[in-house]
C-alpha cells in the first residue's frame, strides 16, 4: 500500500478516491500507519461487525483451517461514481498489480 502513496498524485489526477480497508482495528491501523511514516488515504477498519464489507465484496476468508481464517484477502476494486464495479483483482499478500495497470484501467472509466 506504500506504493499508492508514492502515486498518490497521479490517482488525484484521475480523480480517484484511494481506500484501504482491513478486518483490523483502528489502533492496528494506527500502528500500522506510524510504522510506515504514516499515508495520507483513509483506512477504514472492517473489524465490527467483522469483516462485513469484506464479505459483501466476496474476499473473506470463512473456510474453518484456512489460513488467516477471519482475515480477507489481498484484493484491489476500482468503482466508478456510480457504484460499479470495474476491476477486480485478488492476490497474494506479497503481491500486488503494477500501479500502471491500474492507471489503464482508471483513464478508460
Amino acid at each position: 500500500m506504500p506504493s499508492y502513496e508514492d502515486d498518490l498524485s497521479r490517482f488525484e489526477e484521475l480523480d480517484t478516491q484511494v481506500l484501504g480497508i482491513s478486518v483490523d482495528s483502528i489502533p492496528s491501523h494506527e500502528a500500522w500507519q506510524k510504522s510506515i511514516g504514516g499515508i495520507a488515504y483513509p483506512l477504514v477498519s472492517d473489524f465490527y461487525p467483522h469483516g462485513e464489507i469484506s464479505e459483501k465484496f466476496g474476499v473473506l476468508r470463512t473456510t474453518a483451517g484456512e489460513p488467516a481464517y477471519g482475515a480477507s484477502e489481498r484484493a484491489l476494486f476500482i468503482i466508478d461514481k456510480e457504484g460499479i464495479v470495474r476491476f477486480i483483482d485478488v492476490h497474494p499478500i506479497g503481491e500486488q498489480p503494477d500501479n500502471e495497470e491500474l492507471f489503464e484501467i482508471l483513464r478508460k472509466l
